[in-house]
């Protein structure tokens, strides 16, 4: 009787012993090989995501605005907002703070006690995933946020610009049922 497995067997044994790969073990205890140049594009792509997202903090801090870390995020079966899931460092060896939707929640004083409370979400690309797309939506139905913004990347280098989510997805998702 041939293993059907065998080939991936194989296949995996043989990454295991090469210099091009490197491999760890998840959380089941099974191998998983990374090639180690796409290990260190992703590197250089959480790190400049992680300064951009301070670049995005920093503009909206100078424009006046308060920013803090939004370190919640949505459980649409019970149709609530719930503690984002803490993430684990397997290189610090520690948990980080959990990875809210959107990454941040912005407050600026208008007149009186009327304030302005913006969800913000960086990007460098500004693309939402269908997901994300229905958060967004979701906040803004339950007044959770009077506006979120979608922060990417502007033409010119250094330049951010900041797409407000209603306007430009408003018509797609405002309208529909976000519990899927």
């Amino acid at each position: 009787m041939k293993n059907p497995n065998k080939e991936k067997i194989l296949e995996m044994i043989k990454k295991a012993g090469n210099e091009e790969y490197e491999t760890s073990w998840d959380e089941r205890g099974i191998p998983v090989s990374k090639k180690k140049s796409e290990i260190q594009k992703g590197k250089k792509s959480r790190s400049a995501g992680a300064n951009f997202e301070l670049r995005v903090r920093k503009d909206l801090e100078d424009k006046g605005r308060i920013v803090d870390k939004w370190t919640n995020n949505i459980d649409f079966e019970k149709n609530k907002i719930v503690p984002a899931k803490r993430k684990y460092n397997p290189f610090k060896k520690m948990l980080v703070v959990g990875t809210g939707f959107p990454d941040f929640v912005s407050i600026k004083h208008i007149h009186d006690e009327v304030y302005s409370v913006i969800g913000v979400e960086v990007k460098t690309n500004g693309t939402l995933s269908k997901e994300e797309k229905q958060k967004c939506a979701w906040y803004l139905k339950n007044k959770i946020f009077s506006e979120i913004w979608v922060a990417k990347k502007g033409q010119k280098k250094g330049q951010i610009e900041y797409d407000n989510f209603s306007e430009k997805y408003g018509k797609k998702y405002m309208g529909q049922n976000n519990n899927t």
